[in-house]
């Protein structure tokens, strides 16, 4: 039989999880989230939830159920413009969850458009320029610190290196790649949310514009010469996202490695033991801490059954990726060498360049690891905090100690002339740039008022 969830409680005050829409923030949440979806779990496949006070949605917390939202992108939309309508302008979710023209966002032959942009021009890149671009970051960035015996890993590593590495490949002047970082990360905390998307849209349109002017051989000018001829709006949205996956969950994804390896009996044993258990801790962090923990936000176009419960049209439905990883009628437990998870997501809206993403956390987790064997946790385990975020899961800081060791290559990053991006691999620039829409430069002002 169907139920509806209703906005009030449902069950006695003594039950706090029958029926009531329980919040995804606040310190219980942040602390254990694992705990809250195991309670959820005794509702069903779906739970009502509340992202933020008076923001409510519906979380997938069955891994079959997530598949079968995933892979109906007929039935469940991207497009939440008619949700986002009823919304305050000011609400601190819209950053993550209002609607932008991008190919997360976007269904059909927009979709489809949009994400070619970005899979033909990160499919240009070699994967051994990678790998020896990742190395020279890595030991750039470790010669910073190797000789202090101590660092916060989460900053001076974990963030800074994808931070590196998107500069590197978009063509990203330093000093502006560190103001995106900035306004992405207070997105994705809803802190000061709508200051922040002024601040991030500020620094994009910089980029944006710095390519027009002066195209290179980079990810970014990649983009603007594809056959889709993707306005200066258009680029903007997608370099957002390419942004957030690259800076947010690639740095989460290695901290939250990084911390199992230093953490875990079954990791800590031997952290020089090779690259096999540095795959195995993706493996497990993949399973059951990933950086992304709610979020493929869809919107039914109709009243549909999903567990037993039917889903309203156009409310929110959020894929709980950690809890469905976790559902205890599929998972048997072996999670080494299993990449049945759905953390890279699934269905036509998985992401297009997850092979990229783990060879990159894979390296630089590597290159730590050789050049500092001795690597250990500065404080026990229970005492790290997590950022208080209803859809990423990531640490506030990884602070960590290890002997000290000669610094070395703290300067630069050197680079083989080999690896880098040739001029062979650009595809030939449009003789005209279609011109950008009236009032592009304020595209995300319109989008967070529901315009």
């Amino acid at each position: 039989m169907s139920s509806h969830f209703p906005d009030e409680d449902r069950g006695p005050a003594s039950c706090p999880f029958s029926g009531r829409r329980v919040p995804l923030y606040g310190p219980d949440f942040t602390a254990d989230p694992s705990a809250v979806y195991e309670r959820l779990r005794e509702q069903g496949q779906t739970a009502p939830v509340e992202l933020a006070p008076g923001v409510h949605a519906t979380l997938v917390l069955g891994y079959d159920a997530a598949l079968e939202v995933l892979r109906s992108p007929g039935t469940f939309v991207r497009d939440g413009r008619r949700w986002q309508a009823t919304m305050p302008p000011d609400s601190p979710v819209l950053p993550v969850m209002g609607y932008r023209p991008t190919c997360l966002m976007s269904d059909g032959d927009a979709h489809a458009r949009l994400r070619r942009v970005i899979s033909d021009a990160y499919g240009k890149i070699d994967p051994n320029m990678i790998r020896a671009h990742v190395e020279a970051t890595a030991e750039m960035l470790i010669g910073r610190f190797a000789a202090a015996g101590e660092v916060n890993l989460l900053a001076d590593y974990a963030v800074a290196l994808p931070l590196w590495v998107f500069n590197y490949l978009h063509g990203c002047p330093t000093e502006l790649g560190d103001r995106l970082v900035s306004g992405m990360s207070r997105v994705v905390d809803v802190v000061e949310a709508e200051q922040a998307n002024v601040d991030l849209t500020r620094a994009l349109t910089e980029l944006v514009a710095l390519k027009r002017r002066e195209p290179g051989h980079d990810v970014t000018s990649w983009m603007m010469a594809h056959p889709a001829r993707l306005n200066d709006e258009e680029m903007l949205h997608q370099l957002v996202i390419v942004l957030g996956a690259v800076t947010q969950h690639e740095a989460n994804l290695i901290a939250n490695a990084l911390r199992l390896l230093l953490s875990d009996d079954r990791f800590a044993g031997d952290l020089a033991g090779g690259s096999m258990q540095i795959e195995d801790a993706l493996d497990e962090v993949l399973w059951t801490d990933p950086p992304m923990t709610n979020l493929s936000v869809t919107f039914p176009t109709h009243p549909v059954n999903v567990g037993g419960v039917t889903l309203p049209a156009d409310q929110p439905v959020l894929i709980g990726y950690a809890a469905a990883n976790a559902d205890p009628t599929v998972h048997g437990g072996h999670r080494a060498g299993n990449r049945a998870h759905l953390s890279w997501g699934a269905g036509p809206h998985a992401c297009p360049v997850q092979g990229t993403a783990r060879l990159i956390a894979s390296i630089a987790i590597e290159k730590l690891l050789d050049r500092l064997p001795d690597l250990h946790l500065a404080v026990p385990e229970e005492r790290l905090e997590w950022r208080p975020s209803p859809f990423f899961r990531s640490l506030t800081a990884l602070p960590v100690k290890f002997t000290p060791v000669r610094a070395a290559g703290a300067d630069t990053v050197s680079v083989p002339s080999w690896a880098r991006l040739t001029p062979s691999s650009v595809p030939q620039l449009p003789q005209e740039q279609p011109p950008p829409p009236e009032g592009w430069r304020h595209a995300l002002g319109r989008w967070w008022r529901g315009q």
